[in-house]
């Protein structure tokens, strides 16, 4: 697959400035998502560069540096939990991209999107489905945005130590949900997300509670 198939067109069509741009963290039940937007000179090629949920960390970690170093012109956004349980988690994910591409110290002249369309963009955007895996522009954005919101969660471990945040960066993961159960909701958590929203409201209690009965149950018929 050519991952410049998309720039190369817009290269034709006398467009000189084309940002890439994906997201990192709409599963998490903890913490932000975090967007990058990254404009690479023309006909770039990093060998190996792909959707970044397919490198390895180390790799991440190797072309993070490499694209901040070559990059024409890199930037983040972030919204914050409580902006995603205020807007919701797509709508969130919309501004945290708006943020970066307007904060790109070079303004693009066309936008690549992975999957999500931003309708008040002023200026030309293609949304690609899979874009990560088919653009060099969104697979170098989303190697910046899943190092930068891992990093931040390897932060949040260092603070609570107990959660296990370095291994599973506030994914749904049992580790996860069980030290929840184990030392309670925080700050960072998003609490219109599930398990979390039940839990607050208690309905989560009384379910693994009727589980636990309806066990005892079974035990005794045995």
């Amino acid at each position: 697959m050519d991952l410049l198939e998309y720039e190369k067109k817009l290269y034709q069509s006398g467009i000189k400035y084309i940002a890439g741009v994906d997201e990192v963290g709409r599963g998490p039940l903890y913490g932000p998502v975090v967007t990058a937007a990254v404009i690479l000179p023309e006909g770039y090629m990093l060998d190996g560069l792909t959707d970044s949920k397919k490198l390895t960390p180390k790799k991440r970690d190797k072309f993070y540096d490499i694209i901040m170093h070559d990059a024409i012109s890199v930037s983040i956004g972030i919204k914050s939990n409580e902006v995603i349980d205020e807007i919701n988690i797509y709508e969130a994910t919309k501004e945290a991209m708006y943020e970066a591409i307007n904060n790109l110290s070079v303004k693009p002249e066309h936008v690549l999107i992975d999957a999500v369309k931003l309708e008040k963009l002023d200026v030309p955007s293609t949304s690609i489905i899979k874009g990560d895996a088919r653009s060099e522009s969104i697979a170098a954005a989303s190697v910046i945005a899943k190092v930068t919101r891992d990093r931040m969660m390897d932060e949040e471990a260092k603070i609570h130590p107990e959660y296990g945040f370095e291994k599973h960066k506030g994914y749904p993961t049992k580790m996860h949900i069980e030290n929840i159960h184990k030392y309670g909701i925080l700050d960072k958590h998003r609490k219109t997300f599930e398990p979390i929203k039940s839990i607050i409201n208690g309905s989560d209690l009384n379910e693994r509670r009727s589980k636990r009965k309806r066990s005892r149950k079974k035990e005794k018929v045995i």
